[in-house]
């Protein structure tokens, strides 16, 4: 993520994703001999043998879990969140931090009712200000008046997520305005022993989050990060946390918008620039410049042209993220600016809906509570939600597929299991799947689920319906991979037909579905 606030944010994330951090999954994945999500492309490989190498990158277990999760929540709250402030400054004044009515258990119940899975944390931002009772520095929420310097918010939001059954996870900046060793190698051995106390005192942390930021301390020196620490650390301490972002398990989409590509791959070419020809291009940038984030969303990862100048490849799902108002910390003037449930549940079609994860940002206030208009956002985007999914047309519909590898029937995409699924058979790139309907339905809504656990294979379709003459497209596709969401004109009809039209290998479907969305103001 970039934090894009008013004041600005480098590039740092977007070129880093693209290099270090894919040189540190690769590393990684050959270090710990993780199953299926690296795969060495060799220089004698056929266009084919690539092909079928790419079809059969798969999920660590890991990466897996997370993209099940689909809808997290981000919480940024801290020192700045009391001087209005989004990247705040290394001496600010913490003994202003003083919520006067912080309920944790209102933040996980509010992100429970909406539908969230797992709430990731800011324990420090840029500032260096700690949220949790640490030994390391003296700026920390033990030197506030707050519950007179008793209070501990990691150790009571963790607690609050697992009572609602909720996985939490930890941001944690590696640049910090604050810490004297900022800038030498010292440093790295204090950030390692945050991340340690994190780690080790607040139970199972499902999430570790770094973004790129790498300005100046207060020795006016700039950070050499030393990732494959941090990672280790991790790996160690809590083996089933992806590391996202600035790290090997999951990477930034490239926009703050919460919109996805429409062609959006999974597996990636593992291989890019030198890591210190893209440090140097990162720092062009200057932290005190007004800075416009690139429009990244235009980028070609995965497609067929990509994977063949490829020298390996990876699995490396893509975390979409985006704050329910314009800010990411809390301010009194964005109280007016928040997204409304209909531009929410847009945002969800477009980053759970294309094969992404959704990471929506809700800032705690001053009082320490989420704001009532972000609660009322919340809550009329899960209604719509709710509204829409709560019947699938197709469930009852009887199935055939035009080939079928033996075991794997066609009706295997309508029982919502993911884990069972059809499949065509072998040395067939192009299928499709007819559904009969008892009676006519009416729809505008389409969900397909491929089984990535075979890995992600489909590279174009399309949806027809039958109007009593012939067979018409009502809407079409690029890639599907964990989930792909449609919208449409309604249509009714008692027969409907999946298309394949390409794919990588033999194509599969795990999951279908068809649904009536209610009609939004938006």
């Amino acid at each position: 993520m970039k934090h894009s606030y008013s004041l600005p944010f480098t590039v740092f994330l977007w070129l880093a994703i693209i290099s270090s951090t894919i040189e540190n999954n690769i590393v990684l994945a050959q270090q710990t001999k993780l199953p299926g999500n690296y795969v060495q492309i060799d220089a004698i490989d056929s266009k084919d043998e690539i092909l079928k190498k790419a079809a059969n990158v798969t999920p660590s277990k890991i990466q897996y879990e997370w993209q099940k999760l689909e809808f997290t929540a981000f919480i940024h709250f801290g020192i700045n969140t009391f001087y209005d402030a989004e990247w705040g400054r290394k001496d600010y004044d913490i003994s202003k931090f003083n919520p006067t009515e912080l309920d944790v258990n209102q933040w996980t119940s509010t992100l429970k009712a909406a539908g969230v899975k797992l709430v990731l944390l800011t324990t420090k931002h840029h500032d260096g200000f700690c949220l949790w009772q640490t030994k390391l520095t003296d700026y920390s929420i033990a030197n506030t008046p707050f519950q007179n310097g008793k209070s501990d918010i990691v150790r009571d939001l963790s607690i609050a997520c697992k009572r609602a059954g909720l996985k939490f996870g930890v941001y944690l900046s590696p640049w910090d305005m604050h810490e004297p060793t900022y800038g030498t190698d010292e440093y790295n051995k204090y950030f390692v022993n945050q991340l340690t106390e994190l780690l080790t005192n607040y139970g199972e942390i499902a999430e570790v989050w770094f973004d790129g930021a790498c300005g100046e301390g207060t020795n006016g020196k700039k950070q050499v990060y030393d990732w494959q620490s941090y990672y280790k650390t991790i790996r160690k301490l809590q083996p089933n946390a992806v590391i996202a972002i600035m790290g090997p398990d999951v990477r930034w989409v490239g926009t703050e918008s919460g919109y996805g590509r429409k062609t959006e791959w999974s597996v990636l070419p593992g291989s890019s620039s030198s890591q210190s020809e893209i440090a140097d291009n990162s720092q062009q940038q200057k932290l005190d410049a007004a800075f416009v984030p690139r429009d990244l969303m235009n980028e070609d990862l995965g497609s067929r042209e990509k994977i063949y100048a490829a020298t390996s490849l990876i699995w490396y799902p893509a975390e979409i993220d985006v704050s329910i108002r314009n800010g990411w910390f809390y301010h009194t003037h964005d109280d007016g600016s928040v997204k409304s449930p209909e531009k929410l549940v847009d945002i969800y079609y477009n980053s759970v809906g294309l094969n992404g994860v959704l990471l929506l940002n809700i800032p705690p206030d001053k009082r320490g509570l989420i704001h009532e208009n972000d609660v009322k956002a919340l809550r009329g985007m899960k209604k719509i939600l709710d509204e829409t999914f709560s019947a699938n047309f197709a469930r009852n519909a009887s199935a055939d597929a035009s080939s079928t590898k033996k075991g794997l029937p066609a009706k295997n995409i309508l029982d919502d299991n993911l884990e069972t699924y059809w499949s065509a058979e072998e040395n067939v790139s192009q299928a499709s799947i007819e559904l009969t309907f008892e009676k006519e339905q009416k729809f505008n809504t389409a969900m397909l689920q491929e089984n990535v656990l075979i890995g992600q294979r489909i590279e174009k379709f399309h949806l027809e319906y039958w109007n009593g003459l012939s067979w018409k497209t009502f809407v079409e596709g690029t890639t599907v991979g964990y989930k792909r969401l449609l919208r449409f004109s309604a249509i009714t009809a008692d027969r409907i037909r999946i298309v394949i039209d390409e794919s990588r290998l033999n194509p599969t479907l795990a999951s279908f579905g068809l649904y009536l969305a209610p009609e939004t103001k938006e």
